[in-house]
C-alpha cells in the first residue's frame, strides 16, 4: 500500500512538473515575438548560474573541473546550445502542439541512433513503433496543405542536437563529475550565446527580464517536482508522462495565442504519442529499467538550463 501511494504521489508530481514546463514553453513564445532566441538564452544563463552557485557550495569536494572526454563534451556543449537555440525560436514561430508533436520525435531518434553510435540492439517492435511516428509526424506536417518553413527545420534540429546530446550524456555520464556535466553547458551557452549577442541585442523592459527570470525559475520548479517524482516513482511511470505536455499545449495555445487543433493533427499526434509511449514501455519492460539512453532521465529537449544532474544531487541529501 505504502509502494502504492509512493507511485501515486510521483505520478502526481511528474504531471505537476510537466505542466510547469509547458508554462515555460509559453513564456518563451511569448518573449519569441519580441526577441531573439539568442538574447533569451543569454539572459537566461545568467538566472541559472546561482543554481550552480548553490551545488558548488553544498559540494565543496568538486575536484577537477576538467572532462575526461574532452572533444565529446565539446560536441555535447554544442548540441545543447543548438537545442535551445532551435527549440526556442520553434516555440516562438510554429504553434505550440504542432512544435510539441515534432519535439516528441527525440526518443524515436534517440533508439535509431543508438544502434550506429552506440551498438545496440533494436527489435522488430521497436523499429515498427518508429515506423507508426514517422507517418505521424508525415500526417502532423501534412505535406501536401502545409508550407514547410524555418520553425519546422529549426524543431527538427533540436530533434537531431537533444538526441545527439543524450546519446554523448549515456557515453561519458558515468565517468564524467555532475559538475562537469553541468558547468560546461552553462558556460558554452553563455559565451555562444554572448558572442552572437551584440548583433540581435533589443534593449528589454523591466517585465520581459521578469518573463525571463520567470522562465528560469519554472525550469528549476518543474525539474525539482521531477526530480521527486524519479524518487518516487518508477521510471517507466514517470517518463511517459512528458507527453501530458500535448494537452497542456492544446489548451495554452487555444487561450493565449488562438490556435485551433486539427483533427489530422490530433491524429497523427497521437501516432507519435504512442509511438514513443511504445518505445519507453518496450525498454521500461525489457529489463526492469529505461534503456539505454532513455535512462538519462526525461528526453525533453534540454537547453542546458535545466540542471537535472544538479537538481538530483542538491536535492537528494
Amino acid at each position: 500500500m505504502a509502494q502504492s501511494k509512493s507511485s501515486l504521489h510521483g505520478l502526481f508530481m511528474s504531471l505537476v512538473g510537466f505542466a510547469l514546463y509547458s508554462t515555460h514553453d509559453v513564456v518563451i513564445k511569448y518573449l519569441g515575438s519580441f526577441y531573439s532566441p539568442f538574447q533569451i538564452l543569454f539572459f537566461s544563463v545568467l538566472f541559472s548560474f546561482p543554481l550552480v552557485t548553490l551545488y558548488i557550495v553544498r559540494n565543496p569536494r568538486t575536484g577537477s573541473l576538467w572532462p575526461h572526454y574532452p572533444s565529446l563534451m565539446l560536441i555535447r556543449v554544442l548540441a545543447i546550445s543548438l537545442t535551445g537555440v532551435c527549440a526556442f525560436f520553434a516555440f516562438s514561430v510554429l504553434p505550440l502542439a504542432q512544435t510539441y508533436a515534432l519535439l516528441f520525435l527525440t526518443p524515436i531518434l534517440i533508439t535509431t541512433l543508438s544502434i550506429p553510435f552506440l551498438a545496440e540492439r533494436v527489435g522488430l517492435h521497436r523499429w515498427c513503433a518508429i515506423l507508426v511516428g514517422f507517418i505521424g509526424v508525415l500526417v502532423v506536417l501534412q505535406p501536401n496543405s502545409t508550407t514547410l518553413n524555418l520553425g519546422h527545420i529549426a524543431c527538427l534540429g533540436a530533434v537531431v542536437a537533444s538526441a545527439t546530446n543524450a546519446l554523448i550524456t549515456r557515453k561519458i555520464g558515468q565517468r564524467e563529475k555532475t559538475s562537469v556535466m553541468l558547468i560546461y553547458p552553462l558556460i558554452g551557452n553563455f559565451l555562444i550565446m554572448g558572442l552572437v549577442l551584440p548583433v540581435v541585442y533589443v534593449p528589454m523592459p523591466l517585465a520581459h527580464l521578469g518573463g525571463i527570470a520567470l522562465i528560469s525559475l519554472l525550469g528549476f520548479l518543474a525539474m525539482f517536482c521531477i526530480t521527486i517524482a524519479f524518487k518516487e516513482a518508477s521510471a517507466g511511470i514517470v517518463a511517459p508522462m512528458q507527453y501530458s505536455q500535448i494537452i497542456w499545449a492544446g489548451i495554452f495555445g487555444s487561450l493565449f495565442f488562438n490556435q485551433d487543433l486539427s483533427w489530422p493533427f490530433v491524429g497523427g499526434a497521437m501516432l507519435i504519442v504512442l509511438s514513443g509511449l511504445y518505445i519507453v514501455r518496450r525498454e521500461w519492460t525489457k529489463v526492469g529499467s529505461l534503456q539505454p539512453v532513455l535512462s538519462t532521465g526525461t528526453f525533453r529537449p534540454d537547453s542546458g538550463l535545466r540542471p537535472r544532474f544538479l537538481l538530483s544531487k542538491v536535492f537528494r541529501k
